[in-house]
């Protein structure tokens, strides 16, 4: 019965949008499958959902992991591959995994929306686990390249596909807690990589280890991913409506499905079939919520969170503090960040935390380029260095860093979400990559001060950006969501 309700739903769908609105406004009127219905039932339960969301969550503990994985093992990388002393190859390792993940993220919307996000996450955990092997054997420095690339190419395409499938299935009132799982899960993931990177410094083959380690969640995801929900969002847009009302099911509980089902339906309004340009992205109605999306992962890079991420080992040994310590350290201000962000990313909303995250951001490189001038001395200029450090990576974990991601994958109309958001992480790689690869340059050029006081102004662009343009989408649905922004033409 229910099977055939969605059937007929979906066939109006294809209709003439008036149609469609006049033949939702009726049912609607019919007082028996209302959206009311569902709001007066309450909110689906949180519990529904969490398990498909923490397999999910693997995608960006991995993402991670291998961000990390080269930070305490580099050294004896070099040494036993024989490049010890060759910062260029050393350089190559780190930046090899980057230019994979750019290639990843490229394909990832095409990836998600051709075979579905589920397989999306077992095709991402595929290079990650083939990848790691390779580094894991590889007895010459060519064959740790050819692994870090294929390691990347998954780290480009989890983020992505992690962002969509937690928007796509997570109830409207939990959406930004369980979107920071994702960031809570990066962190795990750095620190994991932090502890068992500690003894490659002693133990003769280590690293080893480090990279075999990584095989085991890659296969959990690809194995238990099998189990979880498709994205009912997907589902429906592929013309299959019951397994989508199936899905929702899973997601949500029965006494919502219906509902689900209609207000899925009423922004879904025959056009999903059509194929998503390039140039859509560049002009039109949806040139300003791409625009939006770009600019924020690039202000988020540009305010240098990866250069302090990369480099911070430097600024915590001038103060004889430990290379293992202070990645720990780093390690812990970021999780503490995210955990804070996830409990208050359904109170506060999106807006303020990116506002006031890149706003302390702004404030934490003004300590650091204070540090770096004459007027402190040698003592004060220490502790604002790494007060300024820990400070500049707590704030960006309370907002800059889960937000965007989950933003995007909120405001992005269902149609362009998945391309679109692969569009938008391209620029966040590109971005990455030239701050990773000229930071060190322009420090020797440049000096600290002017170049902290550089990423503290990106930093205050972006409050500015983020007051004028986005848009706050706490407690409200997708469809809600696409409606106020993509109106009718």
């Amino acid at each position: 019965m229910r099977g055939r309700y969605v059937e007929t739903v979906v066939t109006k769908k294809r209709a003439s949008s008036r149609d469609f609105i006049n033949a939702y406004d009726r049912e609607e009127s019919s007082g028996h499958l209302a959206i009311g219905t569902a709001k007066d039932a309450g909110n689906p339960h949180w519990r529904h959902s969490l398990v498909h969301v923490l397999v999910a969550t693997l995608s960006s503990f991995l993402f991670g992991y291998h961000l990390g994985v080269v930070n305490e093992t580099l050294e004896s990388i070099s040494f036993d591959l024989g490049f010890s002393g060759n910062t260029m190859a050393e350089g190559l390792v780190v930046s090899t995994c980057l230019g994979g993940a750019f290639v990843g993220s490229i394909f990832s919307g095409w990836i998600a929306d051709g075979v579905g996000r589920r397989r999306a996450f077992q095709l991402c955990a595929l290079p990650m686990i083939i990848g790691a092997s390779m580094s894991a054997t590889t007895k010459d420095l060519w064959g740790m390249l050819l692994g870090r690339f294929f390691v990347g190419t998954g780290m480009g395409i989890g983020p992505a596909v992690a962002a969509l499938y937690v928007t796509e299935v997570s109830p409207a009132y939990v959406r930004g807690t369980y979107g920071s799982l994702t960031q809570i899960s990066t962190c795990l993931g750095l620190l994991g990589s932090f502890f068992i990177g500690i003894p490659a410094k002693e133990t003769m083959g280590w690293w080893r280890v480090c990279f075999w380690v990584s095989a085991i969640p890659a296969a959990m995801l690809a194995l238990f991913m099998e189990f979880c929900a498709e994205s009912p969002h997907w589902l429906l847009k592929r013309g299959r409506s019951t397994e989508a009302e199936a899905q929702f099911e899973k997601l949500l509980g029965g006494s919502h499905v219906k509902s689900a089902i209609i207000e899925l339906s009423k922004s879904n309004q025959g056009d999903e079939v059509d194929k998503v340009k390039l140039s859509e992205f560049l002009y039109g109605r949806y040139f300003k919520v791409v625009f939006i999306g770009s600019a924020l992962f690039a202000l988020q890079q540009l305010s240098g969170i990866n250069a302090v991420f990369y480099f911070s080992s430097a600024v915590f040994k001038s103060a004889g503090v430990p290379s293992d310590s202070a990645n720990i350290c780093v390690g812990v201000s970021n999780l503490l960040g995210s955990i804070i962000a996830m409990v208050m990313m359904d109170k506060l909303g999106r807006k303020v935390l990116l506002t006031g995250s890149f706003f302390g951001m702004a404030v934490s490189m003004g300590l650091q380029a204070t540090a770096a001038t004459s007027f402190v001395s040698s003592f004060s200029a220490l502790y604002l260095s790494v007060g300024g450090m820990l400070l500049f990576v707590l704030m960006f974990s309370l907002g800059a860093g889960p937000v965007p991601s989950l933003l995007l994958s909120e405001i992005l109309p269902s149609r362009i979400r998945a391309k679109a958001l692969a569009v938008c992480m391209a620029v966040h790689w590109v971005i990455n990559f030239f701050v990773g690869l000229l930071f060190l340059r322009l420090l020797e050029q440049i000096g600290p001060l002017v170049l902290y006081t550089v990423f503290g102004s990106f930093c205050l662009v972006a409050v500015f950006f983020v007051k004028k343009n986005v848009l706050e989408t706490r407690g409200k649905s997708l469809q809600e969501i696409e409606i106020a922004l993509m109106p009718p033409e």
